[in-house]
C-alpha cells in the first residue's frame, strides 16, 4: 500500500486547539468544585500549558484525553496544596524562633505566655487540624470558602474545624498543665 498521497493527520496545534474548545468549560467546573473560584481560572489555565507541552501524549480518544485533562488539573491542585503547606509550616518554624529567639517586650505576659503554649501545641496537631486551622484563622477564609479549597462542603468543613479546635485545646491544656507542674516543683527537683 503506498502510504506517500495519505491525507497527514491532524497538527499538533490543530490537536490542542481542538481539546481546549472541548475540555476547557469541563476542566473549569472541575477545578472550581476544588478550589475557590478567584483560583480555578490559573489552575486551568496551567493545565492547558501542560496539555500544550504534551499534545504528543494527547489519547486519541476523546474520553480519555478528557479524564486525562482532569488528571493533570489534579495534579496541579495536588501541588498547590502541598506548596500551601510547606508555607504554613514554615511560618508556624518562623513564629517559633522569633518567640523561643526573643522576649518580646512591652507586651501583655499572659498574650505572650498564650503565643508560646499555641507554638509549643501546634507540632502536635494532624496536618489535616492544621491545615483546617490556618485556612479558617491564618487565612481568614469562611467556612464555605475553605470547604472549596479542601474540595469538601461547609457542613464537612465545619466539622473539621470543630475537631481541630477540641484537638488544640487538649493539646493547649496538656501544655499548660505541663508548665504549672514544673512551676510547682521545688528548684532541684526531678518530676
Amino acid at each position: 500500500m503506498d502510504t506517500t498521497n495519505a491525507p497527514p493527520g491532524p497538527s499538533d496545534e490543530d490537536r490542542f486547539r481542538a481539546a481546549y474548545a472541548a475540555w476547557y468549560p469541563d476542566v473549569l467546573r472541575f477545578v472550581s468544585r476544588r478550589v475557590h473560584p478567584t483560583h480555578a481560572e490559573d489552575v486551568v489555565a496551567e493545565t492547558f500549558l501542560v496539555l500544550w507541552r504534551r499534545v504528543a501524549d494527547l489519547p486519541a480518544d476523546p474520553d480519555a484525553g478528557r479524564a486525562w485533562a482532569f488528571g493533570v488539573a489534579r495534579g496541579i491542585l495536588l501541588n498547590d496544596r502541598r506548596g500551601v503547606r510547606r508555607r504554613e509550616a514554615l511560618a508556624v518554624r518562623l513564629a517559633d524562633e522569633a518567640l523561643r529567639g526573643s522576649a518580646p517586650t512591652g507586651e501583655d505576659p499572659d498574650l505572650v505566655a498564650r503565643r508560646l503554649d499555641l507554638v509549643a501545641a501546634w507540632p502536635r496537631l494532624t496536618a489535616a487540624d492544621q491545615e483546617v486551622l490556618a485556612l479558617a484563622y491564618w487565612d481568614d477564609l469562611t467556612s464555605p470558602g475553605a470547604a472549596a479549597v479542601l474540595g469538601i462542603s461547609p457542613v464537612a468543613f465545619r466539622l473539621r474545624l470543630t475537631r481541630a479546635r477540641r484537638a488544640l485545646r487538649r493539646h493547649l491544656e496538656l501544655t499548660s498543665s505541663a508548665a504549672t507542674r514544673s512551676s510547682a516543683l521545688p528548684e532541684g527537683s526531678v518530676p
